[in-house]
């Protein structure tokens, strides 16, 4: 199918690892920065166009980034995994299903098992709480499909030995969470106007890209401008970490607002 190219608002809600940033009793000086763009909520950015919005994952943060950003409406979540800092938020979905009932959600099978267990009374038809929010899975895999007449093509990426997704809405990708991705899937990310992807710290780490992994990956795949997040505190202060970066490379940081 082909639409008309449509304008994309990205807000990044969060740009912090797992436990954000500052960490709770942790005195690295990028912890004790007085710079609010080295303050970090768990990663999720807001994508809306035409007249819609949707999140990519709502962690332990979602009700601040939404309060933050004074979002009055959603239609709908991508989950990217069932990690806690990607899935935390996801009983503050009701307010927005008290506009539209059932919310749909995104998310691969192994994602879904996992809500399941991990938020039975959501997702129970025998034992559902009755103020739980109402959610509508729509199951992904490797194949594109239409949300609000965008095609989303979904790009599966190892978080270590975990695979587990993100997404390409257009000509913008996000990826996060991510230590490999195999040659088949990086076809599905040429061409891009912004490619998004987590750059976790200087030193290597198991299951995510470090800096110069993530440097390295944005030059393979050549996109016009690339922004890094899932970010922790050893990664070091961002105004010094945007000083080394590539010319179409920078930094994302909480609140920054793109259009594409």
């Amino acid at each position: 199918m082909n639409f008309d190219k449509k304008q994309l608002d990205i807000t990044f809600l969060g740009t912090g690892t797992s436990q954000g940033i500052p960490m709770i009793a942790n005195n690295d000086p990028v912890c004790l920065s007085k710079n609010l763009k080295d303050k970090r909520l768990r990663s999720s950015i807001l994508i809306s166009w035409d007249d819609v919005s949707y999140t990519v994952d709502c962690g332990l943060d979602f009700r601040q980034q939404m309060l933050r950003e004074n979002v009055q409406s959603l239609n709908g979540v991508f989950f990217t995994h069932e990690h806690a800092d990607h899935i935390g938020g996801i009983d503050d979905l009701r307010a927005f299903c008290y506009q539209i009932g059932e919310m749909p959600i995104y998310l691969n099978k192994r994602t879904l098992r996992s809500l399941e267990k991990r938020f039975e009374y959501i997702f129970s038809l025998e034992n559902r709480y009755p103020g739980a929010p109402s959610v509508m899975p729509n199951i992904v895999n490797k194949s594109p499909f239409i949300v609000s007449d965008l095609e989303i093509t979904p790009i599966e990426v190892m978080h270590g030995k975990l695979p587990i997704t993100a997404y390409r809405f257009a000509d913008v990708a996000y990826l996060t969470d991510v230590k490999s991705i195999s040659t088949e899937e990086k076809k599905k990310l040429q061409n891009l106007d912004v490619l998004i992807v987590n750059a976790l710290r200087i030193d290597e780490h198991p299951t995510h890209f470090n800096l110069q992994e993530a440097i390295d990956f944005v030059a393979e795949m050549n996109p016009k401008k690339a922004y890094f997040t899932h970010i922790s505190h050893k990664l070091g202060f961002h105004d010094e970490v945007s000083k080394i970066l590539p010319d179409n490379v920078s930094l994302a940081y909480d609140g920054l607002k793109i259009t594409i």
